[in-house]
């Protein structure tokens, strides 16, 4: 593990260091559990309080919040963005490969795979697959026919990836993610449900992450794609033909369903459910649980999911929900009755 100075530290993040510049740091913690050779942050107000019993050996924070804590601090306009930029520096996290070939792997001869990359044991990598320059494909992947793997792509233990499928340069996938498998097409006929082979691919730009246990289809005609530097969090599903633009994040279990093309710079929470072959535009923010079922033409805020209540609270309002028919034909007829009584005046 290196350490490094906080005069370095704020070189890099470009901040203004108020304090000893010669104090060494090994490691990013909390403003609660931090020790003398840790840095902390505060980009949260409510964690103000902290900065008094903290026994980091230094905090960045904001000017703002500068005049709160008299110990070492990094004066910087945005403490969580320097924090993640930090975070890289002292990045623990191993490779998922070895350099080179693991003896296990099985790599076709008609596979072209970089000097520099890396393949770990057990991995299938199939003819006509290219995989990048210090490309990191982990233990157990499968990488189909003909599908290539772009410049510093990582891809941790049992990721699957079709054929046919593009994806860019420094994109990071989690374990058990899928890429690439066959959109729910079929047709039915006379009861009987008969497949429609998925003849689309998937495409994906550069500084893509998507993470554990995410399913993203291939097209059933043209390309499912997913634009660059886009977010996908564990767990969510990105059906056939969905097109996803840059700068867009999406949360865990968040499910969408075919030929819906979400613009750019969107933030979807978690446990969203978006409707098939609508789109939605750039700069859209989704509260967790919404229900999209029609597209969404101007930038904002949206929400459908409620609130949690006493269950007594909600079986009530269930039950006005249930009435709300009746309740209106009644409204409607007081309507009626009340302009009735101002005519009569």
């Amino acid at each position: 593990m290196h350490n490094y100075t906080l005069s370095q530290i704020a070189e890099l993040l470009g901040a203004t260091l108020d304090g000893d510049g010669a104090w060494e740091i090994s490691k990013i913690a909390t403003l609660a559990n931090a020790q003398s050779g840790h840095i902390a942050f505060l980009a949260n107000k409510k964690y103000r309080s902290q900065l008094s019993d903290t026994k980091a050996g230094a905090v960045i924070l904001s000017a703002a919040d500068a005049e709160y804590y008299q110990g070492n601090k990094l004066i910087v306009a945005n403490p969580y963005v320097c924090y993640a930029k930090l975070a890289q520096l002292l990045d623990t996290t191993p490779r998922s490969a070895s350099p080179g070939i693991h003896p296990s792997a099985v790599v076709h001869p008609d596979a072209t795979v970089a000097s520099t990359a890396a393949i770990a044991a057990n991995a299938v990598i199939e003819a006509g697959a290219v995989i990048g320059d210090n490309a990191q494909i982990g233990a157990n992947c499968f990488i189909g026919e003909n599908t290539k793997i772009g410049n510093g792509t990582k891809l941790w233990a049992n990721v699957s990836v079709y054929h046919d499928v593009e994806i860019g340069s420094d994109c990071l996938f989690q374990s058990s993610s899928v890429i690439g498998s066959d959109g729910f097409g079929y047709a039915n006929d006379k009861g009987q449900w008969i497949k429609i082979p998925q003849l689309g691919r998937v495409i994906i730009g550069d500084k893509v992450e998507i993470g554990a246990g995410a399913t993203v289809d291939r097209g059933a005609i043209d390309d499912t794609i997913i634009h660059s530097n886009v977010i996908i969090d564990n767990q969510c599903q990105i059906a056939h033909n969905v097109e996803i633009g840059s700068g867009t994040a999406i949360a865990g279990c968040t499910v969408i369903a075919g030929s819906t093309t979400i613009g750019k710079n969107c933030q979807i929470a978690g446990l969203v459910g978006i409707n098939g072959h609508i789109d939605i535009c750039d700069g859209v923010i989704l509260t967790g649980m919404s229900m999209v079922t029609k597209a969404i033409t101007k930038p904002g805020i949206y929400s459908s999911g409620l609130p949690h209540s006493s269950n007594k609270e909600w079986r009530r309002n269930i039950a006005h929900f249930r009435n709300l028919p009746e309740m209106k034909v009644r409204l409607k007829a007081l309507e009626t009755l009340t302009k009735s009584l101002n005519v009569d005046n």
